[in-house]
């Protein structure tokens, strides 16, 4: 299995068109080989930087398939509208990308 996350600060009382961008949007990874699960994840609320973190976790068969993602037409039609919402953010995502070693289910 193969973890991509990215974090996102979202200025204080912009969480609801945050959330609203993502729940509303078409992600198309259903679509892509290899995909396994995406979650999207609301962390704490940080007042004196004035920002919320949040992050969206993506599950993959194999770091393979997640490249394959970031190249493909499917990546280009999910992310074509994310600059009209960058006033919402604190800045860039954090990508963080983890491989498994171990799993218990």
């Amino acid at each position: 299995m193969y973890l991509t996350m990215n974090r996102f600060k979202v200025k204080l009382g912009s969480e609801e068109a945050f959330e609203t961008v993502w729940k509303s949007r078409d992600s198309h990874l259903k679509e892509v080989p290899g995909f396994m699960e995406f979650h999207l994840m609301k962390g704490p609320q940080n007042e004196e930087a004035g920002y919320r973190l949040y992050a969206s976790h993506t599950m993959w068969e194999s770091e393979e398939a997640f490249l394959g993602w970031t190249k493909s037409e499917a990546f280009r039609k999910a992310h074509a509208g994310a600059r009209s919402s960058a006033d919402i953010y604190m800045g860039p995502p954090e990508l963080e990308i983890f491989d498994s070693i171990q799993s218990v289910r």
